[in-house]
Formats: structure tokens, sequence, C-alpha cells
């Protein structure tokens, strides 16, 4: 077989595999948006329904503005208001998140020109996010109860900042060590402070490694269920928090207003995803700044 055909035939099996794991990925995400236009009766249909037939917004009406009056369906739950939790997520997430990448950053511009950490202590900053939660949960929520953050947002924010710190210094690091030393002597000769180095120079050249690092963990905070489900009770509940009382329905799993909650958490980080992706593809491949 000649070169110019063993290469082809590599690269169609190379494509072959690729479409088969896509479709792997894939096919959950078009299941949840399948079952969320499903009726009632579909959703435990054998064999399975691939597309709703007919597909209806019952769902959706149900689960976001509690439209009991568009379904049939013999499942009911309390109206659980996701707009409020939709609106919990927003804030604790996107807080949490700019303070994470925010101090991230200072730590790891610290670490990148200063070495105020060692390897051991950056190794050991990084162990406090591999701690299982469900460790520290129990302790957390008496002494959450003590100080009256239990139940609250400020006390979310603070757990989920301390909990994504060292995932900010670890992947800001790794960018701001692309940044060539000189750029910052110079901008010192000609007469800038530290301070305005750092974010004026440094921080915007390597911004794809910020918004790449910002993404990274609104993702996780955003998903977080453990945490937010024993620090939170009634005052403050999150989107996850909400997904599970569906889950947990006394009156069966109501498989297809879970689903169509869940696309309903899904669109923002999509949204957020599409807006900054011009960034994402410098951010994630670690090489945004050439010297």
């Amino acid at each position: 077989m000649r070169k110019s055909q063993r290469r082809r035939l590599s690269a169609v099996l190379r494509y072959v595999v690729l479409s088969l794991w896509t479709l792997v990925a894939f096919f959950p995400i078009y299941w949840m948006v399948s079952t969320s236009f499903k009726p009632d009766t579909q959703w435990f249909s054998w064999p399975p329904v691939y597309f709703p037939d007919p597909p209806t917004l019952s769902n959706y009406l149900n689960v976001w503005f509690g439209a009991e009056e568009y379904t049939t369906t013999q499942y009911s739950i309390s109206s659980q208001k996701p707009f409020i939790s939709l609106g919990n997520s927003t804030v604790i997430a996107s807080i949490s998140t700019f303070l994470a990448v925010l101090f991230g950053s200072v730590i790891a511009y610290g670490v990148s020109r200063y070495r105020i950490l060692s390897e051991v202590r950056m190794f050991q900053l990084l162990m406090l996010r591999m701690i299982p939660p469900i460790v520290v949960v129990a302790p957390l929520s008496l002494y959450y109860s003590a100080i009256g953050l239990l139940d609250t947002m400020t006390g979310l924010i603070m757990i989920y900042f301390i909990t994504s710190l060292p995932y900010a210094v670890w992947m800001m690091k790794s960018f701001i060590d692309e940044v060539p030393r000189e750029i910052e002597q110079a901008a010192e000769i000609l007469g800038a402070s530290r301070w305005r180095t750092v974010f004026e120079i440094v921080l915007p050249l390597v911004r794809s490694g910020l918004v790449a690092t910002f993404l990274f963990i609104l993702i996780l905070t955003w998903s977080e269920y453990l945490l937010a489900l024993i620090i939170t009770k009634t005052q403050v509940s999150t989107l996850p928090i909400e997904l599970s009382k569906y889950q947990g329905s006394t009156e069966g799993r109501v498989y297809g207003r879970q689903a169509a909650l869940a696309v309903g958490i899904t669109i923002p980080l999509m949204i957020a995803g599409l807006i900054i992706r011009k960034h994402l593809a410098r951010g994630f491949s670690f090489g945004m700044v050439r010297r």
C-alpha cells in the first residue's frame, strides 16, 4: 500500500472514530432535550420514543411558570419558583467565580514571578480541592450555624470561593508564565508601579486565559450540589437543588419536567460559552503569548 493511501486511510479511520465519539458524547444532551418535549405517556414507553410525537411545551410551562392547566399528566409537584433559584445560582456562581479568578490571578503572579509558594506548597494548595466535600460538610454546617452564615448567599459564596481558588491559581500561573518578563521590565522603566503593571499589562495579555479559567470555575460552581444541599435550607436554593426535587417527587419521577428544568440550567452556560468562544480556543491552548 502506498504511503499516500495509508495516510488517507488513517485520516478516514480517525474521522470515523471521532464521529462515533461525538454521537456518544452528544446523545445524552439530545435525549434530555427530546424528553423535555415529550408528553407524560412517552417518558417510560418501550421501545423508547426518540422523537416526541407530538411535541409539547407543557413540561416547560409547568416547571417554569407553574401552569398545571397546560398538562393532563397524572404526576404533580409543588411549584418550586425556579426563577428565584436561577437568580440565586447566577449571583452566587458569578461572584464566587469572579473573586476566585481575581485573587487566584494575583497569587499566581506572585508564584510565577516571586516564588511565594514552592512546588510543595502549590501541591498542598491543590490538595485542598482534592478533599471529598462529604468530609467537611458536617463540621462546616455547624460552624456556619454558629456564625450565622447557614442558609445564606454569603456562606455559599465564601465556600465556593475557597474551594475554587486552587484551580484559579494553578491555571493562571501557567498563563502568566507565558508572558515575557521583559515587557514588565519595560513598563517599570517607564514608571509603572507593580500593581499597575499587573492589572494593565500582564492580565490583559492573558485575557484569554482569564476567560478560560473563569468559564471553567463557573461551570464547577454552577453545577455544585452537595455543599449547596447541606449549607442551604429554605431561604437560598440553587438550580441543582431545585432539579433534585423533581427526582425525589413522591408521585414518581417526572422525567419530562426534570428535563425541561435541566435544559434551562444548561442554556446560560451555553450562552456564556458562545459569547466568549473566541477566547476559549486560545485560552485552553496554553499559548497566547509567544516570545
